[in-house]
């Protein structure tokens, strides 16, 4: 299982960016081979941190490509030229609640 990571800064109307995304841009991201799961946190002081998480390293590392173009066509007028630090990574420990 593989992760990435996105935070941006300087985000404005977070609401407005987190209804975009789970509209628009999560069911691009279904679409990827081995998807599991995309989470996005408001971090307060327009920090954005999304999270999303698929089987293949490929599929995570594609996932950051469809995030730089959807934050280009669809938030520009929320995000600016935010460009965001991107963590990615083979997941070594993963809990939850089922």
């Amino acid at each position: 299982m593989y992760a990435t990571m996105r935070k941006y800064r300087g985000m404005r109307s977070v609401p407005e960016i987190a209804k975009r995304a789970e509209k628009d841009f999560a069911p691009m991201l279904k679409k990827l081979s081995g998807f599991q799961g995309y989470y996005l946190m408001d971090c307060g002081d327009g920090v954005v941190v999304t999270i999303s998480v698929f089987d293949s390293r490929e599929s995570a590392l594609a996932s950051n490509e469809k995030a730089a173009a959807f934050v280009k066509s669809s938030l520009a007028d929320l995000a600016g030229d935010a460009k965001p630090e991107i963590s990615a990574g083979e997941v070594r420990v993963s809990v939850s609640a089922r």
